[in-house]
């Protein structure tokens, strides 16, 4: 038996993947708007869900709309945005009771992917714009979302060594856009980027619970009458040349941020990646991995030391907080641990003692329906077709020497440090 059973059918030019499972009481409904990233729609896309949610055609306000999701047993409804590879994702997820599980047994799955299609294609508007005081408000509250960022020295960092590391790639874009942009976007100039995505963006609807897969079609088919014509997704692309780049900020902070940028010239769809998952765990990925023995624990050079991976761009982060006096031992050992990767210097424990952490990690992910579709969500995006199983599967087959082949791939990129003013790096 498979651990999720998704269909997928083609519903108006918008693809409906139906995963039906018992495992849950409620049923969750996830929409996926995708675009490539570029500099000229990277803030209106940051705007724009937030002004969706804020009402529609029979709820034209926030209070109505929450009114009617009370009504409907309490269900949920968030918004997002998520930047992978140089893709741009807006989701819409809501979350409702399942009615087999009530004693008044409504029609709450169709009432929810009616008002999903609402929030989606009869948003509050005044004629050819959207509303100038939601538009007005919804600016003010990105402006402050981005701002966040720079007083979050940990995320700030981040996006710095993006920044330093992605310069001219797509990818150096943030994923809530351009603070400087914000005030030139109008109610009008909105509508008419909403308009486009509408039309030009790739649309995925999940639905996720105990139901019954023809059923949510025939929903699907009655209140989404969008003639998508989508896009293709977009294709990472691979830089050339990697040189080994430095870049020390100063500013006012009390622990120094340490981040490494490596290209690791592998993605999701590639035959390798799951020997690059296995990598990154021995590495830097968990609590037992290298980074954290070697430059959090024995040495007592960092408060945190981990790494991650982009999964559809190709990239590797280390991030690290230390003293600012801490930095080039810290760089050596980080250093160190990579070139231990790639001679194969770890044990037969910390291998085998990755997979099963990555195995665990997985099956707890696919526990929540958000986590689920997050899963599953990474085949549209790489434009391959992985099933969950085969990524188990893959997984548990990976080898030592595979490790090893893909750590070889790894090169460093850049190195970001923030540390305090007038400290020496």
């Amino acid at each position: 038996m498979s651990f999720i059973n998704e269909q997928l059918v083609n519903v108006n030019g918008l693809s409906l993947h139906t995963v039906t499972t018992s495992k849950f009481k409620t049923n969750t409904i996830v929409l996926k708007l995708l675009a490539p990233l570029n500099e000229q729609d990277v803030t209106y896309r940051a705007l724009l869900p937030y002004v969706l949610q804020r009402g529609t055609k029979s709820f034209p306000t926030s209070t109505s709309l929450r009114q009617h999701l009370d009504e409907l047993y309490g269900a949920t409804l968030h918004v997002d945005l998520a930047k992978k590879g140089e893709n741009h994702i807006i989701s819409f997820r809501m979350e409702l009771a399942n009615e087999k599980f009530l004693s008044n047994p409504a029609p709450l799955l169709e009432k929810g992917i009616k008002l999903l299609s609402e929030i989606l294609l009869d948003p509050v508007v005044d004629g050819e714009a959207f509303k100038e005081e939601i538009v007005t408000q919804e600016k003010r509250t990105l402006k402050q979302r981005i701002q966040s960022v720079y007083d979050d020295k940990m995320r700030y960092s981040n996006l710095r060594l993006v920044q330093e590391m992605c310069k001219g790639e797509p990818y150096a874009l943030h994923v809530n856009g351009d603070i400087d942009d914000i005030e030139q976007i109008s109610p009008k100039t909105l509508f008419d980027y909403y308009q486009k995505a509408i039309s030009s963006d790739k649309i995925d609807l999940y639905v996720v619970g105990d139901l019954d897969q023809q059923e949510v079609e025939g929903y699907v088919n009655q209140y989404f009458p969008i003639q998508n014509n989508h896009h293709p997704v977009s294709e990472t692309s691979k830089k050339q040349e990697v040189e080994e780049n430095e870049v020390i900020e100063e500013q006012d902070v009390k622990q120094g941020k340490l981040n490494i940028g490596y290209r690791t010239n592998s993605t999701y769809r590639d035959d390798d990646y799951y020997a690059l998952q296995v990598f990154n765990g021995i590495y830097g990925g968990f609590s037992h991995s290298k980074l954290f023995i070697n430059v959090r624990e024995k040495a007592s050079l960092a408060y945190y030391s981990a790494s991650r991976v982009e999964s559809h761009k190709g990239l590797l982060m280390v991030m690290s907080g230390i003293e600012v006096q801490n930095y080039e031992q810290a760089v050596t050992i980080i250093r160190e641990q990579m070139a231990a990767m790639k001679s194969g210097d770890f044990t037969d424990q910390e291998f085998e003692q990755t997979k099963a952490v990555i195995r665990n990690q997985l099956l707890e992910t696919i526990d929540t329906a958000y986590g689920l579709v997050e899963i599953v969500y990474h085949n549209v995006i790489a434009q391959k077709n992985r099933s969950f199983d085969e990524y188990l599967q893959g997984i548990e087959e990976v080898s030592k020497e595979d490790v090893v082949k893909v750590a070889d791939k790894v090169e460093l990129d850049t190195i970001y440090f923030l540390k305090g003013m007038g400290g020496n790096a």
